[in-house]
């Protein structure tokens, strides 16, 4: 029985010391399943904060299994985007706990410009799980047609979170 206690007392403590997102100056990385229709794949994000509430950082997405469409495969160029992100990480505003983030934002890519909302949980000081979806709101091309929807849709991104 004390060993349970103990064992709890350290887990809990553990998370009482992990911050989701510490303003000015945080590095965050994160590395995860990228899925959407037509296909999944793994993304990868960093941010980089501005100030006590704002953020930047970039988001790789490559579409590992793509649907082929009319009997073709997709290229590398139709599987991969990148995006240039702005986040509000809005977790102390909320009240919510220190080891907790939420933050919305935007974002350009090289196939939209768009949205995304997104949670952060952090177990430790330097690990964590995050969740985030992405949606466009303005496509560069108003004519979609085949491999134009990959990257170019409703998208849910969750994996693992590290304080770098």
């Amino acid at each position: 029985m004390k060993r349970i206690v103990l064992f709890v007392l350290v887990l809990a403590s553990s998370f009482a010391n992990a911050q989701a997102f510490k303003g000015k100056g945080d590095l965050k990385g994160q590395v995860g399943l990228n899925l959407q229709s037509g296909g999944s794949g793994i993304s990868v994000m960093s941010d980089f904060g501005l100030g006590s509430n704002m953020s930047v950082g970039f988001l790789s997405s490559y579409m590992l299994n793509a649907n082929t469409i009319n009997n073709e495969k997709p290229r590398f160029g139709d599987r991969i985007d990148v995006k240039f992100r702005f986040n509000a990480n809005i977790g102390d505003v909320f009240h919510l706990p220190k080891n907790v983030d939420v933050y919305p934002g935007l974002n350009l890519g090289l196939r939209n410009f768009g949205g995304h909302l997104g949670g952060r949980y952090f177990f430790t000081q330097g690990f964590g799980l995050f969740a985030e979806t992405s949606f466009p709101l303005a496509s560069y091309d108003s004519h979609l047609s085949g491999f134009d929807y990959y990257n170019n849709q409703f998208e849910f991104h969750i994996g693992a979170s590290f304080n770098l």
